[in-house]
């Protein structure tokens, strides 16, 4: 096997689930090539790191609203196609996934049927490996990457993983808002649903109530509003310019803790080693993150069924602020001692 494609397309945080396994396919494959197939949006998250030969981008949600688009990008998927992989992984489970590795060639590795929800994908598949749906995506990812070059990564390698996010050549401003004196803080406000995010009246009472630098990372014009109206309602809280993956990856592996919801950018700081506390509502913590001696989650009461996600559970906004203020102060203090 000397030549590999993964297929994970989107999004952010499942792309950093997968990326784990990446350098324990090198430790047993040392000079094996792989080559990673992302939507354009998320492929910063993947640069500049040394496990991965070549990123190869593709804008499949540009169809929706250009019907045209999709001979453009069968074009581009058959260009990348000349490339003879030994083996593709569809690492995603999504019939458009499952389409993109059939095109780039016969040897393509899926979930099996029992594995997806959407079952017609094992159609394009030529090995099927089995694990449950609702199975830790960590644990998924890492499986499917793992069983197909026959070796097995263990949950203990996982635990003991080295940081695998990198970046350079990032905005040297950013390290301003930091602080020498205090212990800094990120918070992550945004989401990819309304329903995913936390309350901006609650997140002023956890900055009121502890006493450190908290920098507000911001990616779309709701975010931002939700962040400056965090700096005006605090006194030790400073809302970021708006900066790229690249410096947030850069940033996150800088800070002390990062709190925020179920989202990419909170996924960065356990993929960096990070402290971090991960907010669930109407997604499944035991799902969604590994949780580790630094790494928490804290979730709402809701019943999460994930099979089928309800974007109209709110539920994330009922969790007690001050459940987050305690963690938050025995993750900067007492793992300090």
């Amino acid at each position: 096997m000397n030549k590999i494609a993964i297929i994970k397309l989107s999004a952010m945080g499942d792309i950093i689930h997968s990326m784990v396994a990446l350098q324990f396919i090198k430790k047993h494959y040392p000079n094996i090539q792989i080559d990673w197939f992302v939507e354009k949006a998320f492929s910063k998250v993947l640069e500049n790191n040394p496990h991965i030969d070549n990123i190869y981008t593709l804008n499949l949600k540009s169809i929706k609203k250009d019907k045209k688009e999709i001979f453009t990008q069968l074009k581009l998927i058959k260009n990348y196609s000349k490339h003879n992989y030994d083996l593709i992984i569809d690492a995603q489970g999504l019939i458009k996934s499952a389409i993109v590795s059939r095109l780039l060639g016969k040897n393509v590795v899926g979930f099996s049927k029992d594995s997806i929800r959407e079952k017609f994908a094992v159609n394009f598949y030529k090995q099927k490996v089995l694990i449950s749906y609702d199975s830790n995506v960590i644990d998924r990812n890492a499986k499917i990457m793992s069983n197909s070059l026959n070796f097995n990564i263990r949950k203990e390698d996982i635990l003991n993983k080295e940081p695998f996010l990198f970046f350079k050549d990032e905005d040297k401003k950013i390290y301003d808002y930091l602080s020498n004196t205090k212990r800094n803080i990120l918070l992550i406000v945004g989401a990819s649903w309304p329903s995913k995010m936390y309350s901006k009246e609650k997140f002023v009472k956890i900055i009121n109530s502890i006493d450190e630098n908290f920098l507000i990372a911001w990616g779309s014009e709701v975010e931002k509003d939700i962040a400056n109206y965090l700096e005006k309602n605090t006194t030790n809280a400073k809302m970021l310019p708006k900066i790229d993956l690249n410096s947030l990856k850069a940033l996150v592996s800088k800070v002390d803790l990062v709190i925020g919801n179920d989202t990419g950018p909170t996924h960065m700081a356990w993929a960096l080693n990070i402290p971090s506390i991960t907010l669930f509502g109407n997604t499944p913590g035991y799902r969604n993150t590994y949780e580790t001696k630094i790494n928490k989650i804290i979730e709402s009461n809701s019943k999460v069924n994930p099979y089928k996600l309800d974007k109209n559970d709110f539920s994330i906004k009922d969790i007690d602020e001050s459940s987050i203020v305690k963690v938050a102060k025995e993750i900067l203090y007492e793992e300090k001692n």
